[in-house]
């Protein structure tokens, strides 16, 4: 336990913890999608891929659990290490470059946590624990019909995709995968999948905002 306790108090330990617990998160992103990929094949197969998913309620309330210490874990240390950063660092630079590494992504990787938090909770709010007994391909469409409830989607995923570029690339760091011959191709493969991960998820609240054929 004491050896747990200070891996966890090193700055080292701590990344290697945020790489692991954004690891699960991210392949539970992939799942996910894939999941809800069937929305575009219309009303009848995304709600029988919902029936299906409730169906398995044992080991969906153990991925639910496990899921929910990936997110615990994750903003513990997000917001550790952003505290460590400020104090070593309390005063920005006088001037802002992009050299040394420094993207979008990273200089606003809490940030852009907060707005995916955000999001989550206005999932679980109004999806996930709603009090509605039709089928979920009425819920989606009434939400995305909504302006303000598909812009915030929209705004919520932009964040996702923006934490996703730079949160695969410090992945690919944390797994000793470096090296000057390629970095630059790890790091366009990150930000080109942060694009097409939050993309597809951003289709959904778009196709439901301008299209009135969504999920009939």
């Amino acid at each position: 336990m004491h050896v747990v306790r200070r891996f966890c108090g090193t700055s080292v330990g701590r990344k290697y913890i945020m790489a692991a617990s954004g690891l699960g998160l991210a392949l539970f992103l992939v799942v996910h999608l894939l999941g809800n990929s069937t929305i575009f094949f219309g009303a009848t197969t995304f709600n029988s891929y919902a029936a299906h998913l409730h169906s398995l309620a044992a080991l969906l309330r153990l991925a639910e659990i496990g899921l929910l210490l990936f997110f615990l874990v994750h903003i513990a240390f997000g917001v550790t290490l952003f505290v460590d950063n400020r104090q070593a660092r309390p005063q920005p630079y006088a001037v802002s470059t992009s050299s040394g590494g420094r993207t979008p992504g990273s200089r606003t990787m809490f940030y852009s946590g907060l707005v995916i938090l955000a999001l989550l909770l206005f999932h679980l709010i109004t999806v996930h624990f709603a009090d509605d007994h039709g089928a979920i391909s009425l819920l989606i469409r009434r939400h995305f019909a909504n302006p303000w409830i598909a812009g915030f989607y929209i705004f919520g995923l932009a964040g996702l995709g923006l934490h996703l570029s730079h949160g695969l690339w410090s992945l690919w760091q944390s797994l000793g995968i470096n090296h000057h011959l390629y970095n630059n191709l790890l790091g366009r493969g990150a930000l080109l999948a942060a694009l097409l991960i939050a993309g597809l998820f951003m289709a959904m609240p778009l196709l439901g905002l301008f299209w009135d054929g969504f999920l009939r």
